[in-house]
């Protein structure tokens, strides 16, 4: 395994956590690999104890499952849990958006476009984590917009198993048709359409998850 850097204290727990969820999300830690406490905690220079409660709240969030002898392994892509943690996702922005839109200002409109051009960089360097990083600030926008910490809260224990089909499967990713998407979000946040916002919002996500696992589903059924 890539050696991860040495953390130190407070909230090694936390820390822990942090630096192995992103692991997992980037298949840097890949689907069905094992894994021990015990070497972890010398990875990250610390006790067995904070790695076990991080392993803990991964294993609640579906990313890991226990096996006998204090081994753990990396959960598999599931495309049925994909498919609808996808929905979930679509939905809980598209209320962020409805939320955050008739409140929203100029400077967020800015960081939205922003973000935007970052993504259109990454997309064009065929750079999966930054152009997952520049997607994820602008849809923060609307989150941090909407004022409402419980849907990010609930966004954050699935988004996970969305990024993990997202990394595996970047090259389907029709990159124009994001972005063209995202400046139809933008341009209905500038004119204060909430419905429309929230709509376009929702279907960004949709049309997301319907490439990424119809082309796991054609891969999967012609292997």
């Amino acid at each position: 395994m890539k050696t991860i850097k040495t953390i130190e204290r407070p909230a090694l727990r936390d820390q822990v956590y942090d630096s192995l969820k992103k692991a997992i999300i980037t298949l840097e830690l890949e689907p069905g690999q094992r894994i021990k406490d015990k070497d972890l905690a010398a990875e990250f220079g610390v006790s067995r104890t904070p790695v076990r409660e991080a392993l803990k709240r991964l294993e609640d969030e579906g990313l890991v499952e226990s096996l006998p002898g204090s081994q753990t392994r990396i959960t598999e892509i599931h495309l049925e849990e994909a498919k609808n943690a996808f929905t979930v996702v679509a939905a809980l922005q598209s209320l962020a958006a409805r939320l955050a839109v008739p409140i929203i200002s100029d400077e967020d409109i800015q960081l939205m476009e922003e973000s935007n051009m970052e993504l259109r960089k990454a997309l064009e360097k065929k750079d999966v984590i930054q152009a997952v990083e520049a997607d994820d600030q602008f849809h923060a926008v609307l989150l941090k917009a909407s004022r409402n910490d419980e849907i990010e809260r609930a966004l954050d224990r699935i988004i996970s198993k969305v990024r993990r089909l997202e990394f595996s499967k970047f090259s389907s990713v029709d990159a124009e048709q994001s972005l063209e998407e995202h400046k139809a979000i933008i341009l209905a946040c500038q004119k204060k359409d909430y419905i429309l916002a929230s709509s376009l919002v929702e279907e960004n996500w949709l049309s997301l998850g319907r490439i990424l696992v119809g082309d796991a589903e054609h891969k999967k059924n012609n292997e």
